[in-house]
């Protein structure tokens, strides 16, 4: 009958209508809201964060674990980020041990048939030397050929029980800080634009290889810029203390000696003997280096405590070498962070 058959057209109509709105949902579907996008990265660092959103661009969704001014050794993530570890089409982060309080849940995902990237195996990685005391491009390059001229030496001195030579609490493995070299940092784009191409599945392939030439360029860009700060500080004043050991890759880049650190090992996460400060302080003496760096995410009171224990006019001067700040700090992308940096070593190794 007429009246059945538009009875059957109104409720096709409506069945339409609901199934619209379900795919548009992704009820059906199972489709995120962003719908436009490939799929979703989820990067475990700020500073990786920033990078790998630079070379996604619109293409994928990217979430970062870690927030603003936070300490990668320690920071810990919720029962939801966990979840969107064991949901993401590609995890980010940094390896070679950093991010201490994830690489857990980053194994279970990997586990569980998730994708992963740890970047930091892909760039050269340095090993920590065991003297840090005379450390420098030399001191790494000697830290894996066991070449008894560099690490192993205190300066001045035959082996790394010299006074004033500090161990290292990480010697032999693996330094996770690679990002003070924006020279390993422009090889970890080509590296992430590679596995973003490989493992989102439906992404625009060459937006994403546009989107890191582009960023490439701005890191070529930055080291030519850090390269012209370094030259303004004296050969003799580059040397570093710094609040643990986190600069090698810069020492090894831009040829600075590292005379040691506060807490005496890679990770925030150890702690200084007195003895271990006594002999960094006998260490800044023989150097007479004007500066020591502390981390902007750590409170500076050891930094403070070693200045004085000197004996000497030390400045205390902060660095944001493990972490970005928030949109409103001075370090809301790498680029930012490592040109605020390297004006604050010259700074303060400047006469």
């Amino acid at each position: 009958m007429p009246a059945d058959r538009g009875q059957h057209r109104r409720r096709s109509r409506v069945v339409a209508l609901v199934a619209t709105a379900l795919t548009a949902a992704g009820v059906l579907t199972g489709c995120s809201p962003a719908g436009d996008r490939a799929g979703t990265v989820v990067v475990t660092t700020n500073i990786l964060g920033d990078v790998v959103q630079n070379i996604a661009g619109d293409e994928v969704e990217v979430e970062v674990l870690m927030g603003p001014n936070a300490d990668p050794h320690s920071f810990g993530i919720s029962a939801k980020q966990a979840a969107a570890l064991q949901n993401a089409d590609l995890v980010v982060y940094n390896g070679l041990g950093l991010e201490e309080g994830v690489l857990r849940a980053v194994d279970a995902a990997a586990t569980d048939g998730v994708a992963t990237l740890a970047v930091g195996e892909k760039v050269d990685p340095l090993t920590f030397a065991s003297d840090q005391a005379g450390e420098g491009a030399a001191a790494d390059e000697h830290a894996e050929t066991g070449d008894e001229t560099g690490a192993g030496k205190a300066p001045g001195g035959d082996t790394d029980t010299e006074p004033g030579s500090e161990h290292n609490a990480s010697a032999g493995q693996l330094d996770p800080h690679f990002w003070t070299d924006p020279a390993r940092m422009r090889t970890a784009v080509d590296v992430i634009a590679a596995r973003l191409i490989a493992e989102v599945p439906g992404i625009d392939a060459q937006a994403v290889q546009a989107n890191a030439e582009a960023y490439g360029d701005k890191l070529a860009a930055l080291e030519s810029r850090i390269q012209d700060t370094v030259d303004r500080i004296p050969a003799e004043n580059r040397a570093l203390v710094t609040n643990h050991h986190v600069f090698g890759y810069f020492a090894e880049r831009y040829g600075f000696e590292v005379i040691g650190a506060i807490v005496p090992s890679g990770t925030t996460l150890a702690s200084p003997s007195a003895s271990d400060l006594d002999s960094l302080a006998s260490a800044i003496r023989s150097s007479g280096v004007p500066a020591i760096f502390v981390d902007s995410s750590q409170p500076d009171t050891l930094g403070q405590v070693l200045a004085d224990e000197a004996g000497l006019d030390v400045a205390v001067l902060s660095l944001y070498s493990e972490s970005l700040t928030s949109a409103k700090g001075g370090a809301p992308s790498y680029i930012d962070m490592m040109d605020a940096n390297v004006e604050t070593l010259a700074r303060g190794l400047s006469p």
